[in-house]
């Protein structure tokens, strides 16, 4: 049987990166904590499965789970899911947390001799879908030479930003803070031209073609006009 992939999280971004895999010719199991989601699974070519244990085999397992609470229970502690991994089984963590989390992850794979790598990414699941993320890599040259091909599958452009996997999701959140204030200086703006009776649609326009004419101003001013 060829190897498959584990995939742990299956919402929308995480459906959207397992079926990617499927269409990249991958075998793909994937945990759901849902029975009335296996048939959708089954549907996209992922092999579902309702036990955690059942993906134990597989030499690649993504993590796309929603916080640091949730990889933490998933993945840490004596009956965590790392100590159901084989020795040499490589985990991709592509969930948006802490540098902390990322460190105890490192740290908790490397004890028992297993791959970690930080791959958070920017872009949502629509971008996921067509395979459009940027994914930052953060992790040892041969772990990240391993998740190279399964990283082109999933998105337009990989940033390896060194063997420390914490400052992948440094950078993560650092860009998420920008992304934030960007959203909260148009906001601003926009609400000051409103005040003064002005439709703030020219100057978004001319916002984006002049000095801010970046994927997060473009795509947050553009959704301000609806």
């Amino acid at each position: 049987m060829a190897l498959e992939i584990g995939v742990i999280g299956l919402g929308r971004m995480g459906t959207e990166i397992a079926a990617n895999l499927v269409s990249a010719e991958r075998q793909v199991i994937a945990y759901s904590r849902r029975p009335e989601r296996v048939g959708e699974l089954a549907a996209l070519g992922i092999r579902p499965t309702m036990k955690l244990e059942n993906l134990a085999h597989c030499d690649t397992v993504i993590s796309v789970l929603p916080d640091d609470n949730a990889v933490r229970e998933v993945f840490c502690g004596p009956h965590g899911f790392a100590s159901k991994l084989r020795r040499g089984a490589i985990h991709i963590a592509m969930s948006t947390i802490g540098t902390a989390t990322a460190t105890s992850l490192a740290n908790e794979h490397t004890r028992r001799e297993q791959g970690y790598v930080a791959a958070p990414v920017f872009g949502n699941p629509a971008a996921a879908k067509a395979r459009q993320l940027f994914i930052v890599a953060g992790g040892t040259s041969t772990d990240i030479r391993r998740c190279q091909p399964l990283f082109d599958s999933l998105g337009q452009r990989t940033f390896v930003v060194g063997s420390d996997p914490a400052h992948a999701n440094l950078i993560k959140l650092l860009g998420n803070m920008m992304t934030a204030t960007a959203l909260e200086a148009i906001a601003e703006t926009v609400a000051v031209l409103l005040k003064r009776g002005l439709d703030p649609r020219l100057f978004i326009d001319i916002l984006i073609n002049t000095m801010f004419g970046g994927l997060a101003h473009r795509k947050n001013a553009r959704r301000m006009e609806t």
